[in-house]
């Protein structure tokens, strides 16, 4: 019965998602699209789009308050939903008697639950609310997937996973993935933003965005929060191969693809240190680290079979 609850806790935040993600979209449908005004500040900390970490540039439009209204149900919703979506995680560890990590399944759907709960952080106190929509489309997506086709039954632990450093690794990883989409996320609004800016500004809300300074310094921040914790997560794992299998590495194609997103971020950030790498080539490169993140995340399990084949989708 418990496994039933959490399986409808899950279908039920993924249905929330959406409507949070059909609102956000309203919001920014509903943005006026007369051009920035003149170059003002805005507080730090204010509320919008203003952040902690810097200010606009230029002041944005008036918000309207159909505009209003949808970004704030659309907040509300999720935070209903990432909820929601914290009680099917704990539930459906309840029903194994375990930590609920033994699967894809389990995985992706704690993963994404950590995600929705940083930028629930963000949103509520650092007034981050523009990352709504590309967030809650996130969610969408990847809690829709994990119910419908990467859901399996509660089941036992594989005698490998029976480790300290399992649970370990796996609250590393899912951490460390979390802080990668939102650097991601970041990346990807830095590029369209950036865009904009350079064609005068179209307004619209693209002008609730902070400027492509901004957005390429977060991105910045979040991996490089994530890239340490990543760094452990392969250590990690590591130590739990020798306990498993009997070494510490083995070039298992979860391994090499662990590593080779390792090598995309250590590129990135030595890039920005010691090249001064900022803009576009930087952010191009944290999309290609997002992409091989999600690679190893999914694509791994799903195409080539290895020691880490624990999806539990029959191939």
């Amino acid at each position: 019965m418990t496994a039933y609850y959490s399986s409808l806790a899950m279908v039920t935040s993924a249905v929330l998602y959406l409507v949070a993600m059909t609102l956000h979209a309203a919001e920014w449908a509903s943005v006026r699209t007369s051009r920035t005004r003149e170059p003002a500040t805005v507080a730090v900390g204010a509320s919008g789009s203003g952040t902690a970490w810097d200010s606009h540039p230029k002041a944005p439009p008036a918000r309207t308050r159909h505009e209003d209204v949808f970004g704030r149900l659309g907040l509300a919703i999720t935070v209903i939903a990432a909820l929601t979506h914290v009680l099917g995680v704990v539930l459906r560890g309840v029903a194994a008697d375990r930590a609920p990590w033994g699967n894809m399944y389990e995985f992706i759907t704690t993963s994404l639950a950590i995600a929705a709960l940083t930028y629930l952080v963000l949103a509520l106190k650092y007034g981050m609310r523009w990352l709504g929509l590309p967030v809650t489309l996130l969610l969408t997506v990847g809690q829709g997937v994990a119910v419908t086709v990467f859901y399996v039954d509660v089941s036992e632990l594989m005698p490998a996973l029976h480790s300290v450093w399992f649970v370990i690794h796996i609250i590393a990883a899912a951490t460390s993935g979390a802080a990668f989409n939102i650097g991601g996320i970041a990346a990807i609004l830095y590029l369209v933003r950036a865009r904009d800016e350079q064609l005068g500004g179209s307004g619209g809300y693209l002008s609730r965005l902070p400027s492509a300074e901004v957005l390429d310094r977060i991105s910045y921040r979040f991996l490089a929060f994530a890239f340490p914790l990543w760094t452990f997560t392969v250590a990690a794992g590591a130590i739990w191969a020798q306990y498993a299998w009997g070494r510490f590495w083995g070039w298992d194609p979860k391994e090499t693809m662990s590593l080779v997103t390792w090598i995309i971020y250590a590129g990135y950030l030595h890039a920005r240190v010691t090249v001064g790498w900022k803009g576009r080539r930087a952010a191009i490169v944290a999309i290609v680290g997002l992409f091989s993140f999600w690679f190893n995340f999914i694509g791994i399990n799903l195409l080539v079979s290895g020691l880490h084949s624990y999806s539990g989708i029959p191939r």
